[in-house]
């Protein structure tokens, strides 16, 4: 059983949104659920039309509300949920039109701006009108190459609110990433941002413009804003064949007045990428009503935002996160923005802006966590955090040192929720609640309205042993398809191959007797020595606690009609990879793993291969080791770090 490192008070379960909304389905059902989450879980994925419909109640979406009743399919992607319902999702999240903030904006060199609910409403609605006066039409695509700025959610709120289909890059996407991904969605309008700051450093955008307009001719407008804090281009740049406006036009007063359109809840809103590890990135379509409403759950019933709170997430706008982050706005609370590098000058700045702007919610990746805690540093003592009501984690799994370093070393009450999901769904199966405990190295729960179960090889559902990930209801924050692909091929290939009408998400997990998940990693990496699945994040756990070691990567190598465990490891400036070290890497690995996820080779590197969000792509580097080609490197962050496990001598024998 995993140590206990907090529990909610009485005091805290009965001021939550889940309270009251366990109030408002009990009063609606006649039901009592006596403040257990697993009754209201159990409830949710029983009556999922009932559910849904509440969630959309007690949330107070606006738009028109169809039938409870989900319109069945025997295709799992394929059933409806609210069908006949309507929407506008900007409408959603231009939830208020005061003068409070609605948006605070930080650089991480040290500029700072805010954006209050009175000057969104009007922007937005000003883009809206701007595009339709450019031709755009529902379903036509925006594409955006911007940092996080508050003029890239203005664009999207705008663009979605007339209908069109969002798309997004970060500017940490080279060219070829770009014309990859938004060239198979064919936009018509690419709106960029002039520069950005990374880590200390100004990188001009507008020099990649050129090349990725040509080789994507479906672009007619290159709308082009000014990073925040920055002088204005004294002259537009001139394009063959393309309109260039500058973003000042844009947001300018149209004469006409706007209002919001109603789509259906099926409506496409977003395009979404895979991360292209494995080959061309697929573009992933999600849903105007189906994000919204998971959003609002994810928020209000297990995050616990409320009105007027402060949310932060540390994320760029090529990751789905920033889509989390920006739903946050339906729920009444304002966001907080910050773009560059999270360590620039500081290594715990994102801390020090939690601190200064009173964040209630600090959503950060759990590799983030690591590094803090390598630190050794009590943040305690330097910041008090008296807003900080929860703590988010995501990108990979949490491992139980990071949880009691959060505990012991940043705040005490504070609800640590580990967080997983994807792209593929751009929320959450597994998260956290207000009514458990936090036990370390545990997902609290599964997400409301959604039944995950871990199966077995052979498609059994097991507890507390490892298998695969699944949910075997459909929800609706599902995909509806991938972009241009005829038939759902690629898109049942990718969930529904190996059980049979069950999205099967690829993450090696175990449920716990706490009724908690623990994430192993994922599943087309997990390492088969004699035929026995292990998980990477067992070998990660405990390599993290060496001080000697800033960073590793685990892989299975084919290896005399078997496979063997190969550690690469980046070790910090004043250490050496020495026998003492090895000694005790592969001791401490045999003791709190087991003898079988012991490295067979442990091996010094400069530098891991990472995906732009962050993510360590193992399948990459185990593609090289075994002699095969590495199609779509622009996926990566640092491409070049792939040379280094090119014909490595260690590995001949």
């Amino acid at each position: 059983m995993n140590k206990r490192l907090w529990k909610p008070s009485i005091k805290i379960k009965r001021k939550s949104n889940l309270f009251k909304f366990e109030k408002f389905i009990s009063r609606r059902f006649n039901k009592n659920f006596n403040e257990n989450f697993k009754k209201i879980h159990d409830w949710s994925v029983k009556n999922q039309g009932y559910f849904w419909s509440s969630v959309w109640d007690f949330t107070k979406v606006k738009g028109v509300k169809g039938s409870t009743k989900a319109k069945k399919s025997k295709i799992f992607f394929k059933n409806i949920f609210l069908p006949y319902s309507k929407l506008n999702f900007s409408e959603n999240l231009l939830s208020k039109n005061t003068k409070e903030k609605a948006i605070t904006f930080i650089s991480e060199n040290g500029y700072r701006e805010i954006r209050n609910w009175n000057e969104l409403n009007k922007n937005v609605k000003n883009i809206s009108n701007n595009f339709k006066r450019l031709n755009i039409k529902p379903k036509d695509r925006v594409a955006a190459y911007m940092p996080n700025i508050p003029e890239t959610v203005e664009a999207f709120l705008g663009t979605v609110g007339i209908g069109a289909i969002w798309s997004s890059c970060s500017p940490d996407f080279g060219i070829n990433g770009v014309i990859e991904r938004f060239s198979q969605i064919k936009p018509k309008i690419l709106i960029v941002t002039d520069l950005y700051f990374y880590n200390g450093k100004k990188i001009n955008i507008l020099e990649r413009i050129p090349e990725i307009i040509k080789k994507i001719p479906s672009i007619k407008h290159v709308i082009i804003s000014i990073y925040p804090g920055q002088p204005v281009l004294k002259k537009l740049p001139i394009y063959k064949n393309i309109k260039t406006h500058y973003w000042s036009n844009i947001i300018k007063e149209n004469v006409s007045k706007f209002k919001f359109p109603k789509f259906d809840f099926e409506h496409d809103l977003a395009i979404l990428y895979s991360s292209g590890t494995t080959g061309k990135p697929k573009c992933i379509c999600h849903k105007n009503g189906g994000v919204l409403i998971q959003h609002l759950k994810e928020h209000q019933l297990h995050c616990d935002i409320k009105e007027n709170d402060n949310v932060f997430y540390f994320t760029t706008c090529g990751w789905m996160m920033w889509n989390w982050l920006i739903s946050v706005l339906a729920s009444k609370a304002s966001i907080v923005l910050f773009d560059g590098f999270p360590m620039h000058k500081n290594d715990h700045l994102l801390l020090k802006i939690a601190n200064k702007e009173n964040i209630t919610l600090l959503g950060v990746s759990a590799k983030y966590i690591d590094a803090l805690r390598k630190t050794k540093k009590n943040f305690k003592k330097v910041y008090k955090l008296l807003k900080l009501r929860t703590i988010c984690s995501t990108g990979s799994p949490l491992s139980a040192d990071c949880f009691k370093f959060v505990y012991k070393n940043i705040k005490k009450n504070v609800h640590l929720a580990s967080i997983s999901g994807g792209t593929d769904i751009v929320s959450c199966f597994v998260l956290g609640n207000l009514y458990q405990p936090v036990y370390a190295g545990e997902i609290q729960s599964k997400g409301l309205g959604m039944d995950v179960r871990v199966y077995n090889e052979k498609g059994k559902s097991i507890i507390n042993k490892k298998g695969e990930l699944v949910c075997i209801n459909p929800f609706p924050s599902m995909p509806s398809k991938f972009w241009n692909d005829h038939n759902d091929i690629k898109f049942k290939k990718a969930y529904f191959d190996k059980y049979k009408n069950i999205w099967h998400h690829g993450d090696y997990a175990k449920i716990t007797n706490n009724d908690g998940l623990i994430i192993s990693g994922r599943s087309d990496t997990t390492l088969n020595p004699g035929g026995v699945r292990l998980g990477t994040a067992e070998i990660y756990s405990e390599v993290e606690r060496f001080r000697e070691i800033k960073e590793s990567l685990v892989i299975g190598q084919t290896w005399d009609n078997d496979v063997r465990i190969i550690l690469f490891v980046v070790l910090n400036l004043e250490y050496q990879l020495n026998e003492n070290l090895l000694m005790r890497l592969k001791s401490q690995i045999r003791k709190n793993a087991s003898p079988r996820h012991v490295p067979k080779k442990i091996i010094q590197i400069n530098d891991i291969p990472r995906t732009k969000s962050g993510k360590i792509v193992e399948l990459a580097v185990k593609k090289i080791i075994e002699g095969n080609e590495i199609k779509n490197k622009e996926a990566l962050a640092n491409p070049e770090s792939l040379n280094q496990f090119k014909n490595l001598t260690e590995l001949q024998n």
